[in-house]
């Protein structure tokens, strides 16, 4: 059986593109929503909420059973899952249809990573970390891309109802969605790195009570959730500090793009959990500024936050494939399951958290977005502490092991 690589890797970055232009064009679409379903903060923040917990649902159940069914049924199981969410979305008509649309996309989401990052790393075990970041380049790719066709439409200042415009900007990730889901029915899959390795599923599950397993798994929640629940909520949080909040996006989400298909220079310059470091500290520095700046100021701040988090996610999964290699697809699915659900919980007190601080105020909401990030500052503060001791413990683990060369 044939296998190309090449085509294989296209698919999957079109897919995820899928997956990204779901945060892209629904982050530059949420007040909207809100405008014309007459939802509040709380309400966006559970619709939001419900992408983010559908996805770990999906990713951590593909993770069991990708091994036995196989990643080509995946996807297509998310292709289907695309379809439908994409579908009920143009066709909405209030809170829950658009609560139940979102949760599909969000299945759909976790499944396309449940079955991809493990065909990633089947495809290229020679240089998994760099690979990751070049695949997940393609999730910051497609919300810049979302971004600006909502950017687009917008400027144009269309006369149309408000319902049918946002049915059009939906309706773009239909085009896609149809064309991954027939790509991937052509190809021939590999079978995955740890049954081709020949590792038990029992050593699989073993592997995962490793301490510097769950040592990752609990600071997934932190990457994830400064990335991500920023990114998502930027133009709710800065709609009243910045006329172009939704270009912030942009701009960080294009410094992300660059910085993850730069991977392997950077790689080559330093071990994975330094580049950790390193990112939290920018990712630190870009969130306060984001609270406390105005004007042009911003727009460094987005630059600075976007090579803080632009490593976060594929080089999290890859340190754990690459120094915890038998627990294999589980493992990287299940901490993409716990990203996910952290953002999705996070995600939901800060809805609460945004409209207690506007009632507080007697409906004035200028300081509500600053204050929310100041919180979230928090977070990323921590991981400064933490992934520190990670670049000591790896240095010291690495000095008691023969030299080698490690592909990254």
């Amino acid at each position: 059986m044939q296998i190309n690589r090449t085509q294989l890797f296209r698919a999957s970055c079109l897919s995820l593109l899928v997956t990204s232009l779901s945060f892209g064009i629904r982050a530059g679409t949420l007040n909207d929503f809100g405008s014309l379903f007459q939802l509040d903060k709380t309400q966006l923040a559970a619709i939001t909420a419900t992408a983010f917990y559908g996805f770990p649902i999906a990713v951590v159940l593909g993770g069991f059973v990708v091994d036995i069914i196989g990643m080509k049924r995946l996807l297509v199981l998310a292709f289907l899952f695309h379809l439908a969410g994409i579908l009920l979305t143009v066709f909405a008509t209030g809170y829950w249809t658009l609560y139940i649309s979102t949760l599909l996309i969000g299945i759909a989401n976790g499944t396309v990573e449940a079955a991809c990052n493990p065909l990633v790393t089947a495809l290229y075990s020679d240089n998994k970390t760099t690979k990751l970041n070049h695949f997940h380049l393609w999730f910051p790719g497609g919300i810049v891309i979302g971004s600006l066709l909502v950017f687009g439409i917008n400027a144009l200042h269309l006369t149309w109802d408000l319902k049918y415009i946002l049915q059009f900007k939906i309706g773009l990730m239909l085009i896609p969605t149809v064309i991954y889901g027939y790509l991937f029915s052509k190809l021939n899959f590999p079978v995955t790195e740890r049954v081709a390795s020949g590792v038990s599923t029992g050593g699989m599950y073993k592997a995962l009570l490793n301490p510097l397993f769950i040592f990752m798994f609990i600071c997934m929640f932190g990457t994830a959730i400064t990335e991500l629940f920023t990114g998502q909520w930027i133009d709710v949080l800065l709609k009243n500090v910045s006329d172009n909040a939704i270009l912030l996006l942009t701009l960080e989400t294009g410094v992300m793009v660059l910085g993850r298909g730069l991977a392997k220079p950077v790689l080559k310059m330093f071990p994975p959990e330094v580049v950790l470091l390193i990112s939290t500290i920018l990712a630190s520095i870009g969130i306060y500024m984001l609270s406390t700046v105005s004007g042009p100021a911003l727009y460094a701040a987005a630059i600075i936050f976007g090579m803080g988090v632009c490593y976060f996610w594929p080089t999290m999964l890859g340190f754990v494939n690459q120094n915890m290699p038998k627990t294999g697809a589980i493992g990287l699915n299940l901490m993409g399951g716990a990203g996910m659900f952290a953002v999705s919980l996070y995600t939901i007190v800060m809805g609460h958290y945004y409209d207690d601080i506007v009632k507080a105020a007697n409906g004035n909401n200028l300081t509500a977005g600053p204050k929310i990030l100041q919180a979230t500052l928090v977070i990323p503060l921590v991981l400064i502490v933490a992934f520190g001791g990670l670049v000591l413990y790896m240095r010291a683990k690495n000095k008691s092991k023969p030299l080698q060369q490690v592909a990254v």
